[in-house]
């Protein structure tokens, strides 16, 4: 089982930037795709970056240019930077372990194994 657990999130202004984190082991960061999920009060969850064991990352729209994903092997631990925050990026915020293929990347249903969120709340 992987274990993932998030910290970093907290409430800010907007245009501040912010880092969250998800401590994981080394296996699931060599082995795993890790993804970043949000989920707004009364929305879906969305998808807003993954790393592939490759070091390839992707983004989702709403966030691509101001968030980037990494990673830190010695850590263990990933990381999404988050700049130029917007109140629209208020939400819970996942990370996530898939075995998913490239096509599917973006598909919340293709993750095996969640953390337990953490909140991020941008006042305007």
């Amino acid at each position: 089982q992987v274990q993932l657990a998030e910290s970093g999130g907290q409430v800010v202004q907007a245009g501040a930037s912010l880092r969250l984190s998800c401590a994981t082991s080394g296996s699931a960061l060599r082995s795993y795709t890790l993804g970043w999920f949000r989920q707004p009060p009364g929305k879906e969850r969305e998808f807003v970056a993954a790393i592939r064991t490759s070091g390839h990352t992707y983004y989702g729209d709403s966030v691509k240019g101001r968030f980037t994903i990494s990673r830190a092997y010695v850590e263990n631990t990933i990381y999404l930077q988050m700049d130029t925050l917007k109140p629209e990026d208020t939400a819970v915020y996942y990370c996530a372990a898939s075995r998913a293929v490239l096509s599917s990347i973006r598909d919340p249903t293709m993750y095996f194994q969640w953390g337990q969120g953490t909140q991020v709340t941008v006042s305007s």
